[in-house]
């Protein structure tokens, strides 16, 4: 900057001036800069306001934290019981229906059963000798049940008898299946899983998704009329090897297997189709012989157990074993601790049909604890049994509790199985009957 100065005697003057004119400059400039910068007041307010703001924001998370805590500290929900949801449900029609597993006539569907289905709900079915034809046609059979029985709410059912041997309720194009006394003989395991497979894929022709087998009958009396070769032998030990194995077979293709006839019919001199046996064994006795297979079952969690129409006077006096409380309750319930389906064998054999009325047994072998009534040959048998189920329950003999116990069982093992009406016949004929063939020669071989 040029400034003029007009004279020397002003020079000292002049010169403090301009030292004062360019401190006032520089104090100007310094402060145009500083104040494009926030001051230091500022500063502070604005770090007050991010730490407002911060501490804002630690407040949000600590109560977000607190809320999760609340939620972690709620208990999760229960997951919902598939079975008691189904039981939930049922009407008391449909529940006793369950309980009942009927006979139907003839080698088609007729307007009977039809309506049994309807009205009764019947849980299951029975197939004898008299209602198979041919393969397709008893298939055919099966499946017209089946499909009845989709306007209830529970799949059915469809159960036969096939044992091998004399009890065979195929069609003549099946190959046979000896009997469990000449597989029984073989003393080989593996050739005992191999017969239940091989009864599960004859009856999953036919459509079939229960066969009453194996047979845990240890045949100790060689005068019994109705056991003989059905049974694996005389000894309990080889029963109960062959007979799990037998059962494993039939489980593993998809078959819910029954064992029976719980308590033991080895060692009856009547056949309990005609009257009943009278079998005077101590509870000593028993355990030592007949109840060993069944215990051995129940350990293996057997799906369900037929229970006989045998009188075994020194376990209860009174009641055959299917209506008996002692053996079904206090024994296989309590002792053996089983828990799964409890089924009577026919209760319109003569064992029960010449000593008892049929409305009195229905409410005594439910009373003791049994599942379901097997009842085959008479439409009005069944209903029978539906009616009195029901008025024992509305007259308070018989609980609606007690009802649904049964019922939760059953439905268990029907979910168990994935059991569905829609699910139709399957298998290779031509197969199966080679794969017969070559073990029968294994069989006979040993």
């Amino acid at each position: 900057m040029y400034i003029h100065i007009p004279n020397s005697k002003n020079k000292h003057i002049s010169t403090l001036q301009m030292l004062f004119l360019l401190c006032g400059i520089v104090l100007l400039l310094s402060a145009c800069g500083q104040s494009q910068k926030p001051s230091s007041s500022e500063q502070n307010n604005n770090n007050a306001g991010t730490e407002t703001h911060a501490n804002s924001n630690a407040g949000a998370n600590d109560q977000d934290n607190e809320q999760d805590d609340q939620q972690n500290t709620v208990p999760p929900k229960e997951e919902k019981d598939p079975v008691e949801e189904q039981l939930n449900q049922l009407s008391l029609d449909e529940k006793v229906g369950q309980m009942i597993l009927a006979g139907v006539q003839g080698t088609t569907l007729d307007a009977q059963a039809k309506q049994m289905i309807t009205d009764q709900k019947v849980g299951g079915i029975i197939f004898y000798a008299n209602n198979v034809s041919t393969v397709p046609g008893t298939a055919k059979f099966v499946q017209s049940i089946k499909d009845a029985n989709r306007s209830n709410p529970v799949p059915i059912f469809m159960s036969v008898d096939q044992e091998g041997g004399k009890v065979s309720r195929m069609p003549e194009t099946v190959e046979a299946i000896p009997s469990n006394g000449k597989v029984g003989k073989t003393k080989d395991d593996d050739l005992a899983q191999t017969m239940g497979k091989l009864l599960a894929r004859q009856i999953q022709l036919i459509g079939f998704n229960v066969d009453f087998a194996p047979v845990l009958d240890v045949n100790s009396n060689p005068n019994n009329p109705v056991i003989g070769d059905r049974s694996f032998g005389s000894s309990a030990s080889l029963v109960s090897q062959m007979g799990i194995a037998e059962m494993k077979g039939l489980r593993s293709e998809g078959i819910i297997p029954v064992v029976k006839h719980f308590p033991g019919h080895g060692d009856t001199s009547v056949d309990s189709h005609l009257d009943l046996p009278v079998v005077n064994k101590t509870e000593k006795q028993l355990a030592q012989l007949e109840w060993i297979p069944f215990e051995a079952a129940v350990k293996e969690q057997v799906e369900a157990v037929m229970v006989a129409h045998i009188l075994f006077p020194k376990l209860d006096p009174d009641h055959p074993a299917s209506l008996s409380d002692v053996i079904i309750g206090q024994h296989l319930r309590g002792k053996f601790k089983y828990d799964g389906v409890v089924i009577t064998d026919d209760l319109s054999m003569g064992a029960i049909a010449k000593n008892y009325k049929l409305n009195d047994a229905a409410v005594a072998t439910v009373q003791a604890g049994s599942d379901i009534l097997l009842v085959a040959h008479s439409y009005e048998s069944a209903k029978t049994i539906f009616d009195t189920l029901k008025s024992a329950v509305k007259s308070g003999k018989i609980s609606e509790s007690r009802i649904n116990e049964s019922v939760y069982r059953i439905l268990a093992l029907k979910q168990k199985y994935n059991l569905s009406d829609e699910e139709q016949p399957s298998g290779d004929l031509k197969q199966l009957n080679a794969d017969i063939v070559d073990w029968r020669k294994q069989v006979d071989a040993r």
